[in-house]
């Protein structure tokens, strides 16, 4: 049985590791060649991906607790054959990260449920929406190699997340969708005291919460912020939900429609989910973002 306060996050080989030239092997002469590329290459340490310094970050938690409150867990659609390169890459690379599933060409996603994670992060949009589905946490990730291999600059992890369709449901996002701003903000204010349902997001953002309690009130390695379009008057029901949760969130930015991209850029996210594609691009300039396809707009 899974210990109740242990972080699980689920990666994929590809989110971890950048692996664009063993993948332009399959797409141009298939799975054998990809397999004797995959063999001849595996004491070639792999680069980092996008999510490297995220799971790097997340790991390195565990050094400043008595006992593992974190677990990253490799999910990877390599047979054990062709992904020993990856598991050498992650030893080489001091990554402490014991636990596999290689599924000779099938997604994982399967595994998700079973291994307890709290967090699937995958370059695989179907992967993704599986694990959605599951009521698992889930994004894919969007952004350049410049991202992965920037120098992390400081131990501090921090996590962004857009409100509607990731915390929360998408019962707000609907109306606005539907039937416009105005409707939106007349509907926000009449639910103040309605909190919102909880999104596909918010039992990791709970976990993380619990993580965050294992450390010292004036020195978290663990910051976290809401970056949201909403602004007033649709900013209180927010506030009052996540009082009505009892959780914390570091910092609250209610931006009223403003992009994103430089206030994430600013708060210096190592990643953030939001469920519109649109956002998630516009912020991979300056941060790794991860998409998540849940919602009325992923529909």
């Amino acid at each position: 049985m899974k210990n109740p306060n242990l972080l699980t996050v689920a990666v994929s080989s590809s989110a971890l590791f950048d692996l664009s030239e063993s993948d332009a092997v399959y797409q141009s002469e298939g799975l054998e060649a990809y397999r004797r590329y995959q063999i001849e290459h595996e004491d070639q340490v792999l680069e980092a991906g996008e999510g490297f310094s995220l799971v790097k970050k997340l790991l390195s938690l565990n050094e400043r607790l008595v006992d593992s409150f974190v677990e990253v867990i490799l999910l990877s659609r390599n047979s054990a054959d062709t992904g020993l390169r990856v598991f050498n890459s992650i030893e080489s690379h001091g990554l402490n990260i014991t636990r596999a599933a290689f599924c000779g060409g099938s997604s994982p996603y399967k595994y998700i449920r079973a291994f307890g994670s709290d967090l699937f992060l995958s370059t695989h949009t179907e992967d993704v929406r599986q694990a959605l589905e599951q009521h698992v946490a889930a994004a894919t990730l969007i952004g350049s190699s410049v991202h992965a291999e920037r120098k992390i600059v400081t131990n501090q992890l921090k996590l962004a997340f857009d409100g509607d369709s990731v915390l929360f449901s998408d019962e707000a996002e609907r109306i606005y969708q539907q039937d416009g701003l105005d409707a939106f903000s007349q509907s926000e204010l009449a639910s103040a005291e309605e909190p919102l349902e909880g999104g596909p997001f918010k039992s990791f953002l709970f976990a993380l919460h619990k993580l965050q309690q294992q450390f010292p009130e004036n020195d978290l390695p663990i910051r976290t912020a809401l970056v949201t379009s909403r602004g007033a008057p649709a900013h209180e029901r927010v506030i009052k939900t996540l009082r009505h949760w009892d959780i914390r969130l570091d910092e609250s930015l209610f931006l009223g429609g403003r992009d994103k991209g430089e206030f994430l850029r600013s708060f210096n996210a190592d990643i953030f989910f939001d469920d519109q594609a649109i956002h998630c691009s516009d912020a991979s300039v300056h941060v790794t973002s991860g998409h998540v396809p849940s919602g009325v707009v992923n529909e």
